[in-house]
């Protein structure tokens, strides 16, 4: 996962580490879809209850910003959770939308030519 900052590329290596482990694991792999969050917080907590159908679809990846390791990801979306990246880039935060999940995925599903599978 890449964000710019300054002058500055950082790499969050707990998606990349992620993502090389699924890589590794198997030609084809799902979709990451992180979720920035806190405990508590009830709206990631709607947020994961709304995404329960999508188990299949994507690999959920949680992200805690109160841990020191995350310190940025705090600065950075500390008044915004739940915020949700896919696959590394910005996809939503606040609530889930639905219909942006959806169009994406069908995107990245498009792009893999039917090579996505699910978790075995």
């Amino acid at each position: 996962m890449l964000w710019f900052q300054g002058n500055s590329v950082h790499l969050a290596k707990y998606s990349l580490q992620l993502l090389m482990r699924n890589l590794s694991a198997s030609k084809t792999v799902l979709p990451v879809l992180t979720l920035f969050t806190k405990d508590p917080c009830p709206l990631c907590d709607e947020a994961k209850e709304i995404l329960e159908p999508y188990k299949n679809r994507v690999i959920l990846q949680e992200v805690d910003i109160t841990l020191p390791e995350n310190s940025a990801w705090y600065e950075r979306y500390k008044f915004d959770i739940p915020v949700f990246h896919l696959n590394g880039q910005f996809l939503m935060m606040h609530r889930v939308d639905i219909s942006k999940l959806e169009k994406q995925l069908q995107k990245l599903e498009q792009q893999g030519a039917g090579c996505w599978r699910t978790p075995s």
